[in-house]
């Protein structure tokens, strides 16, 4: 018997969230997530613009790349929401400065 090959398929990630964003409970729930989900993506662009490895981050950090892995994945995770400190310790290893920043709320369109 021939041993098979591992095909993998390709995801595209756009195609699919706009498939699911149909179903309303989907859509709701996902924006809910959105500010979430802007940090995050914020913080893998600022390791991937210093040329940074999760591995790097975590050794200039001080922990385990799974911390790092599990810091740049928790969309939604109250668990493992990062405290400031936390994210100032990412910044610095990444070369960067934290900022927040509170802005008024857009209105709803009528």
């Amino acid at each position: 018997m021939a041993l098979e090959r591992y095909k993998p398929v390709a995801l595209d990630i756009e195609t699919t969230r706009k498939r699911w964003r149909k179903d309303p409970a989907f859509a709701a729930a996902y924006d809910a997530m959105a500010d979430e989900f802007a940090a995050l993506a914020e913080l893998v662009r600022a390791r991937q613009r210093a040329e940074l490895t999760q591995a790097d981050v975590a050794e200039r950090m001080g922990v385990a790349q799974a911390s790092v892995a599990r810091l740049e994945a928790s969309a939604g995770s109250r668990k493992h929401a990062p405290s400031l400190a936390t994210l100032r310790r990412y910044a610095d290893a990444v070369g960067c400065e934290l900022r927040i920043m509170l802005t008024t709320k857009r209105k709803a369109l009528r």
